[in-house]
């Protein structure tokens, strides 16, 4: 040891005294190779940190991964189930009982889709700020307001013992799962939860819960409030003729109706003989005749998006309720088949979201019986047990929303903790509502009622201007008149205006039951009563079974109303205006096996003018109703269809204003050479929104400038909601060129011709602004791209955090009342895609195995799992891939197989 030289730095110094003075540049070798080996030893440490911090980061994301095979013991389970998966993720599960198979259904949903189950029962519930804090506390505010979850408890409460056993179960297996899965366990969203609030615990699963987001969806789908809302605003500043301009009638002449001849004589409905019994009471109890409901550590902040209005909140964390929501459904007799059996196509169009609204599944009973009658695949909602739209071993269904009017808002005359009914002054019903708030006190708001329904002004700012400046579907304006409220005879009592809601989905109803009748219904008949289970929302359904017969049937409450149509505000104090019950249900439109051999539904309107009861004038205008049902009869006339013309039918993006457009400009040619380069590319064009297009982008731009200019850019904005109603607003303005909506004096425009020539002009500059000024690179799909977002963290504000959850955006073709729905907003500022066919199937009743589907993501709900958006490329490119159902089949093409097995 001796030997070896000191280390020390005065033996070092005193040793190089004697030595000759070495090289500078072998110095700076010296010191280089040291620094060298410093920065590599910084460099390996970082590494190994990178890799710990790489490794804790997918440990975290891929622990909540669902166990895909192998044997999981499940307290609560009577018998063995089997799970299988295809490729895709999707999940077959086969049981004994009927216990053990939603026992099942609510294990395997919250493998794959925990945290979204979790947030929508949050946002059904009003408490959406236990988890992210007060920046929720409005939309909170308003839904507890609406009472979703209030109205959810009464519904499970008057369940009978069968279907709300099938509820129990469900909720017992998904707590099952979540007695094994905690925080980070459960989902990668809690582990950022934790982040800013590290106290959250999941709650067990209640049958509540599943129930509450059924009101949800009605909320997506409730049709009208928008428009009826907008109109009671424009009152205030259009003329009546003006705003008729706006809201024409439906085109009955030009576009089809579903039912175009009202059917009688049809067989009664039975009650379902089972899961329905008690709920089949609610749907056929009376209805008052006042229309009153039957009850009543330190980190990044996060940025929660807030909108302008809370209703668009609401609709927003839901997914729907937005330009494009609606849906196709056709079905196709056997008639116009190569096969001879029916066909039946749907594509319901929702907001985009990610993970997709849908959760694909077959729920299949090992021996079918009247014990355990469950044979059924489809789509259904994660956090609701069975299957919405699908098909069993009979029969296959569909759904598009039906447009109805099932909402009214009415204005009441307050006074105090009062209000006016018909002369006399009545107490508001109140509750009060407390909310706790994630790192904050706890907020309690009185939550008020009249007749009709929860107060809504005050809670969001349309609403509020509404009795701020009231005008109500009556011959006249509202104006405040002094009166002593004694008289309801036109005379309007004193007080304060205040709106309420009247809405069929805040009364106890039957949907819960219904979903079951309908998974196993075996023909018509059966198909009908389980329709007459369902109350809301208020949808078409179209039906097909395997002995060839097709059919349509509108289900749910639908109001009688009194002296008013429910297009605008009624004057709530007096009962004249109140509704009056519901239409009967053999009174319902009906088809079965129409001459015609299809039956086409795309939200246009039900039936004909004719129809003794008033069901609403807020339909869809029939623009992808016409386009489907003209592919269909071009189809059959080249020869017998097949599922592949039906899948290519939905796949269809003909843009019909883009051809009226297209006519509108054939004799203008504009002053600028340069602009003029996009009305030739128009001039050219199929009328095709395919995403490599540059015609169509260009066509979409000018039509979005050409509609603001008409309406949004005046003194007193006209809206731009509702692109299908504003086709045929333009529709028929184009062809009346003397119309003063095409002067506009904010804009400087006078006459037809000016304002056609300054869109075109601006719409080449816009876009030439947007994606350069050479055509040729030009392309709708990238202007219309989407972008796969996640409703929660993947709109935060952290964009770290928002990358983790979120993908894309991607290019998509289609429009806004296109067969290939891809909704955008007008006005907006961007052409992105917000509400898509959130799924697309086509059944085939002569082989349920030729059969296929697709839904806009994946099956899994777990970021970066495999399933998470494999279904997208499909979806894009408007492929559906093989929908097995034979189980043989089933089994055999499983990449995965589990066990759920009782414990002990």
């Amino acid at each position: 040891m001796s030997d070896l030289p000191s280390l020390t730095g005065a033996n070092r110094t005193v040793a190089r005294v004697d030595e000759p003075t070495p090289d500078p540049r072998a110095r700076r070798h010296r010191i280089g190779r040291r620094i060298g080996i410093i920065a590599y030893s910084v460099v390996a440490g970082l590494v190994v940190i990178v890799l710990i911090a790489a490794g804790f980061v997918v440990w975290t994301i891929q622990r909540s991964f669902p166990q895909l095979d192998g044997t999981v013991r499940a307290p609560g389970l009577e018998a063995q189930v089997s799970v299988y998966r295809d490729d895709l993720g999707i999940p077959t599960l086969v049981a004994d009982s009927t216990h053990d198979l939603f026992f099942a259904q609510g294990y395997v949903q919250a493998q794959d889709r925990f945290w979204e189950m979790d947030f929508r029962r949050h946002v059904t519930s009003g408490r959406l700020s236990e988890l992210f804090g007060a920046s929720q506390l409005p939309t909170d505010e308003f839904l507890r307001t609406l009472g979703w979850r209030r109205v959810a408890e009464q519904e499970v409460a008057a369940l009978d013992a069968t279907t709300r056993g099938y509820y129990e179960a469900y909720a017992d297996g998904v707590n099952a799962y979540l007695a094994s899965h905690h925080g980070a366990d459960a989902s990668l969203e809690y582990a950022v939860l934790g982040l800013q609030n590290p106290d959250y615990e999941i709650e067990p699963w209640t049958p509540a819960d599943s129930v509450a987001w059924l009101k949800a969806m009605a909320w997506d789908l409730r049709s009208n409030i928008e428009d009826e809302t907008d109109r009671a605003v424009l009152a205030q500043n259009l003329t009546a003729p003006q705003t008729a301009d706006l809201y024409p009638g439906y085109p009955y002449a030009d576009h089809p109706v579903i039912v175009p001849t009202i059917t009688t004589g049809l067989p009664a409905v039975p009650t379902p003989e089972s899961g329905a019994s008690a709920a089949g009471a609610i749907a056929t109890a009376p209805v008052a005749a006042d229309g009153s409901p039957g009850a009543g550590d330190t980190v990044p902040a996060v940025s929660w998006r807030e909108v302008g209005s809370v209703v668009e909140a609401a609709s927003a964390l839901l997914g729907g309720a937005q330009e494009g929501v609606g849906s196709n459904s056709w079905v196709v007799s056997g008639d116009l088949t190569a096969s001879g059996k029916p066909l039946l196509s749907n594509d319901p169009h929702l907001g985009a979201s990610l993970p997709s609204v849908w959760h694909q599944i077959g729920l299949r009973c090992r021996t079918v019986s009247d014990a355990c009658a469950f044979d059924v695949a489809g789509f259904g909602f994660s956090g609701v047990p069975g299957v919405v739209i699908g098909h069993n071993a009979d029969i296959a269904w569909g759904f598009t929303n039906l447009t109805a009017d099932v909402t009214d808002l009415y204005l009441e005359r307050i006074q105090g903790d009062q209000y006016w009914r018909d002369g006399t002054l009545v107490p508001l019903q109140t509750r009060t509502e407390t909310f706790q708030v994630a790192g904050g006190d706890d907020v309690s708001i009185e939550v008020r009622s009249t007749v009709h329904g929860p107060i809504v002004s005050g809670r969001t700012d349309d609403f509020t201007s509404i009795a701020d400046d009231p005008a109500t579907g009556t011959t006249q304006a509202v104006t405040p008149l002094e009166g002593d409220g004694t008289s309801s005879g036109g005379s309007i009592p004193p007080g304060e205006y205040a709106v309420s809601l009247r809405w069929t989905a805040l009364d106890a109803g039957s949907t819960p039951a219904a979903i079951f009748a309908l998974n196993t219904a075996q023909n018509f008949e059966n198909f009908r009563a389980a329709a007459s289970l369902f109350d809301v929302p208020a949808q078409n359904l179209v039906y097909a079974d395997k002995a060839g017969n097709i059919g349509y049937q509108s289900p749910g409450k639908l109001p009688i109303r009194g002296a008013g149509d429910g297009t605008m505000p009624q004057p709530g104090w007096d009962s004249a205006y109140d509704w009056q019950g519901y239409i009967p249900f053999p009174d319902l439109p009906v088809v079965s096996n129409p001459e015609s051999g299809y039956i086409v539904t795309a939200n246009n309107a039900i039936v004909p003018e004719s129809y003794p009861y008033f069901l609403g004038s807020d339909f869809d205008y029939g623009w992808r109703a016409a386009r489907i049902a003209d592919l269909i009869e071009r189809a059959s006339a080249r020869g017998e269809l097949t599922a592949d013309d039906m899948s290519a039918i939905q796949a269809d993006q003909e843009f019909w204003l883009g051809k009226r457009l297209i006519a509108a400009y054939a004799d203008i040619t504009l002053d600028d050479p340069t602009a003029q380069r996009g009305l030739d590319l128009l001039a050219g064009w199929d009328a095709q929104n395919t995403a490599d297009s540059s015609a169509a982008a260009y066509a979409n731009v000018l039509w979005d400038e050409l509609a603001q200019d008409l309406f949004s850019r005046r003194e007193h904005s006209a809206g731009l909601s509702g692109q299908g109603r504003l086709f045929t607003v333009v529709d028929r303005l184009l062809d009346d060129p003397d119309s003063d909506w095409w002067s506009n004096d904010t804009i400087g425009v006078s006459g037809q011709g000016d304002m056609l020539e300054r869109a075109a002009t601006d719409a080449y500059a816009r876009l030439a602004a947007l994606r350069g000024d050479d055509p040729n690179a030009w392309n709708w799909g990238s202007l219309h791209a989407i972008t796969l977002t996640s409703g929660t963290f993947g709109e935060s504000g952290i964009a770290p955090i928002e990358a983790l959850f979120n993908r894309g955006p991607y290019p998509v073709g289609g429009g806004s009342s296109v067969v290939d729905a891809t909704g955008w907003t007008l006005g907006s500022g961007s052409f992105a895609t917000t509400t898509v066919p959130s799924m697309r199937m086509t059944i085939d009743l002569s082989d349920l195995d030729a059969s296929r589907w697709n839904h806009l993501t994946g099956a899994s709900g777990h970021a970066f799992h495999p399933n998470y958006t494999d279904q997208f490329a499909a979806w894009q490119e408007r492929r559906q891939t093989p929908w097995l159902f034979s189980r043989d089949r089933v089994e055999a093409s499983a990449v995965d197989t589990l066990t759920l097995t009782p414990a002990g």
